[in-house]
């Protein structure tokens, strides 16, 4: 009887599974292939099963190694960050009473909460390091060059893309720190001609950092953001495929794309080695968030200057240290650098990779590399300092003042009761 039944489920389950398989499209694999657990093209004409297989057989470049690996680290970290911040959106209330205590709520009531913020914290200044790698390795081996110069110009995107997450969300959590250092910036960005006072007024949302620019920044990083950059991610992804990776240095031109019998097999010896990466990535970020968690510092307030800014961010020390010494021309030099960066496939369109060959690239590398990582240890040791703006105590600016709330959770702040004529209440 026991025997009969088993047969019985294990035939209903055979039939089943053909079924399912029968009427499954082969491009249900596309979201495997978008999450780079799939490489190669996919054969929509086939079953999804033997589509499965075909793909599975796709070979990469033999040139393809390790190194490859930076792309897909910088990917794994930005979806961390989705999942994370999706996490903390529930929790987070994006206005000046009460978004630094919510905050306060996620990091101290809320389950596991302090580790998915302290995730979301150090997934954002690793991908900065993912990237510039990443970019890096592009830059040194001339990856940039026809026929990848679309590719090229998508990457540089998606790198201002996920620098415009950060810097928007670093006003997130409401904080002295947080508040002063978009006030120091938006003032220093005021000191450029012609049109710096009519950029940080369109970037604050009002004359100073209120919650008109907390509600700003907030729609920028959870609805504007997410939109452009999951448009660049799948044209990005697109583009390599369709091109496929580029050659090493030694070799001038284009490279052929994987083909049947050649090259480095996707499945296992890729795959296995974009899943350890994936799991050492992982390991490490939950390990600093464990270890390392980024600090919290008292709510904002307009009327007292913070005797020290600490940063917890990245790209906050490097632009703390730049405003300090090249004051509001740094937004004049950046764009210069991005459309220097953007312009570079069309003046360097050489078949010769080698560096020796491009010996002013190789410079201009050099420099921009020297120059971040100088920028970033002066931010480091500015983090004791106060900004380098003053208070304006006028009306104006005290009608802006966040209002400290009772953590969430307690009692509101009840009114206080009319006083009669001998002032007691």
């Amino acid at each position: 009887m026991v025997r009969r039944a088993l047969s019985y489920i294990g035939s209903a389950l055979s039939q089943t599974y053909q079924a399912v398989k029968a009427s499954t499209d082969a491009s249900v694999l596309g979201a495997a292939r978008f999450l780079g657990l799939l490489y190669g093209p996919i054969d929509r004409s086939l079953p999804v099963d033997q589509a499965l297989k075909k793909t599975l057989r796709y070979r990469l470049a033999p040139h393809v190694g390790w190194r490859h690996s930076l792309g897909g680290i910088a990917y794994l970290l930005f979806v961390i960050l989705v999942a994370t911040g999706v996490m903390l959106v529930f929790y987070y209330r994006p206005s000046p009473q009460e978004a630094h205590a919510s905050v306060q709520h996620i990091v101290s009531d809320v389950a596991f909460g302090w580790l998915v913020r302290d995730v979301h914290a150090w997934s954002a200044n690793l991908i900065v390091i993912a990237l510039i790698l990443h970019m890096g390795r592009v830059f040194v081996e001339a990856s940039y060059k026809p026929p990848r110069e679309t590719n090229w110009l998508i990457g540089l995107l998606l790198m201002v893309v996920v620098f415009l997450f950060g810097a928007s969300g670093y006003l997130l959590p409401w904080d002295q720190w947080s508040y002063w250092l978009v006030a120091e910036i938006t003032h220093a960005m005021e000191g450029l001609p012609l049109f710096g006072a009519t950029m940080a007024d369109a970037v604050r949302g009002d004359e100073v950092v209120s919650g008109a620019t907390l509600s700003r920044f907030f729609a920028l990083h959870v609805v504007l953001l997410p939109w452009i950059a999951a448009a660049l991610l799948v044209y990005h992804f697109t583009l390599v495929r369709r091109r496929g990776i580029a050659p090493p240095m030694s070799i001038p031109g284009d490279a052929p794309k994987g083909a049947a019998g050649l090259g480095v097999p996707f499945f296992p010896t890729q795959l296995l080695r974009s899943l350890i990466v994936s799991s050492l990535v992982i390991a490490v970020v939950i390990t600093l968030a464990a270890f390392f968690p980024r600090p919290v510092g008292d709510p904002a307030d307009i009327s007292t200057v913070p005797e020290s800014l600490v940063t917890t961010w990245l790209l906050a020390d490097v632009a703390r240290a730049l405003i300090r010494y090249v004051g509001p021309w740094l937004f004049i030099i950046l764009l210069v650098l991005l459309g220097g960066l953007a312009v570079l496939p069309l003046f360097d369109r050489r078949p010769a990779r080698q560096l020796r060959d491009r010996r002013i690239a190789l410079l201009l590398g050099a420099v921009f590399f020297l120059i971040f990582a100088s920028a970033w240890f002066a931010g480091h040791q500015m983090r004791n300092t106060p900004p380098s703006i003053a208070v304006e105590h006028d009306s104006g600016a005290s009608e802006q003042a966040p209002i400290p709330i009772e953590p969430l959770g307690l009692s509101p702040i009840q009114p206080t009761q009319p006083e009669n004529e001998e002032g007691v209440p």
